[in-house]
């Protein structure tokens, strides 16, 4: 597979260009356009019970999109429901990816995916407590809201990232949960709840925006009954 991104970065399209007869997985409702013949078939990975694991846990959808190329090849557009940029991962079989709620869009055959509990650092950092985790050697395409911003992290090199803006972090780097301020009082005030400390060395990726702010400012303006 080859991933030609456009539009970038505040309303990026991935057009994944596919060989004859190859498959790719691509998160249901992503789809904005495919070349003619293309063959799709919506599915639940590994059954119905990690199905609904992906859907109530891990904050994707229930069923994933394959989308396989006719004999002489095609391609398929996607993108994510929110304005922003998408990253590609070149992933090499040696090192996961952990993946946000609602940040996996797509990926070749040889990735495979797994809900995985995040611990309750995840939980309370307001990630839902489960992460896509991605392993395999391929390409992974991940989205966001906003724009992408990469943070290399070297042994013994730490970072605090706000738990909203997070889209995916490599197996390599390690994390724990912890508040901004102490008490209640201080958190109303600065605005700030939870945050994460990684620790390296590996990569993390950012997202500008936080989805639950955008949550908030429309619930904030919504006229009451």
């Amino acid at each position: 597979m080859q991933v030609q991104i456009r539009h970038q970065p505040s309303f990026a399209v991935a057009r994944l260009l596919l060989a004859p007869q190859e498959p790719v997985q691509v998160e249901a409702g992503a789809m904005v356009a495919t070349s003619y013949g293309m063959h799709m078939e919506a599915r639940s990975q590994g059954g119905v019970m990690k199905g609904l694991g992906r859907a109530f846990l891990g904050g994707e959808s229930m069923f994933i999109s394959t989308y396989t190329a006719p004999p002489n090849g095609g391609w398929v557009d996607v993108a994510n429901g929110l304005p922003g940029d998408l990253k590609l991962i070149e992933m090499d079989g040696r090192v996961g990816w952990c993946v946000t709620r609602g940040s996996w869009l797509a990926n070749s055959h040889g990735i495979h995916l797994e809900t995985r509990w995040g611990g309750f650092s995840n939980l309370f950092g307001g990630e839902g407590g489960f992460l896509t985790h991605a392993q395999g050697q391929g390409q992974l395409l991940v989205a966001c809201y906003g724009a992408i911003d990469v943070i290399n992290l070297q042994p013994g090199e730490y970072v605090t990232i706000d738990s909203g803006h997070v889209v995916a972090y490599a197996d390599t780097v390690q994390s724990q949960l912890r508040k901004v301020s102490q008490g209640v009082i201080q958190s109303l005030k600065s605005g700030e709840g939870f945050v994460f400390d990684f620790a390296g060395p590996g990569q993390i990726l950012t997202q500008t925006r936080n989805p639950d702010a955008l949550l908030g400012w429309l619930l904030a303006r919504m006229p009451s009954r």
